[in-house]
């Protein structure tokens, strides 16, 4: 039988959620086509992992999917087209997981505006042009589409990210309701801390204290959820905003 192929973003690093989301949905039986963006890695304290791209390829390979890595650079608009010109390689895509995000903290009192507006064309104007190619280009049987994205409630001394993210979550869940004709779920994600390697020992014990089964989330906690909404079980679940993080908040 065909594969489905599913479109993931923010796939740069091997620890990451995006690269646990990308091979949870290959052994589901998806092709999976994903985008990453180094220069953004290389900004971060954690800095690039210029082999991340082949070994995420390698394991969705092992796993029996086909696979397509993107770079990409999303705060570009023209970058969702490109995207999936070269995601329907595979085949028509029939779920985009959105996972990427420009993510620099600061406050009110010290955000600029160059990175207020940069957060903003990543996480808020990326989501829109990316939903927005999809629905355009979908021609999946009705019912069967699917869109997930993660978002966050880190607000406080974070608030471009957050702000974005919480424009990320409206535009998403409008999508439930505007591309009902198709046929296609959304739905957002809040999967709580995830260390991926950008916890200090301060802010591990922190969530830590205050997370009630006594231990932080995973990438695979977040993957689970994710497939499961992407499968024919996820289907009757739409138009929500669901907190996968052990009852941290």
């Amino acid at each position: 039988m065909t594969r489905p192929v599913a479109l993931v973003t923010g796939v740069g690093r091997t620890a990451g959620i995006g690269a646990t989301l990308t091979t949870h949905l290959a052994t589901a039986g998806w092709d999976v086509a994903f985008t990453y963006w180094t220069a953004y890695d290389t900004r971060m304290p954690w800095g690039p992992e210029p082999t991340a791209a082949s070994s995420i390829t390698e394991a969705l390979s092992a796993a029996g999917a086909a696979s397509a890595a993107i770079d990409a650079d999303l705060a570009d608009p023209a970058t969702p087209a490109a995207v999936f010109d070269r995601a329907e390689a595979l085949g028509p895509v029939t779920a985009l997981v959105m996972a990427h995000c420009e993510s620099v903290d600061s406050g009110i009192l010290d955000t600029t505006v160059e990175s207020f507006d940069r957060h903003f064309a990543v996480n808020a104007r990326a989501t829109w042009l990316l939903i927005r190619e999809f629905a355009q280009r979908y021609r999946g049987s009705h019912g069967a589409g699917r869109i997930v994205a993660l978002t966050s409630d880190h607000t406080i001394h974070n608030l471009p990210y957050g702000a974005s993210k919480g424009a990320l979550d409206r535009i998403t869940l409008a999508a439930a309701h505007e591309l009902r004709e198709l046929g296609i779920t959304a739905n957002v994600v809040n999967p709580g801390p995830i260390d991926t390697g950008w916890m200090s020992d301060e802010v591990r014990d922190r969530c830590l204290a205050r997370t009630p089964l006594g231990r932080l989330g995973t990438p695979s906690d977040t993957a689970d959820l994710v497939e499961f909404l992407c499968s024919p079980r996820g289907g009757w679940i739409n138009g929500q905003l669901l907190k996968s993080d052990g009852g941290f908040l």
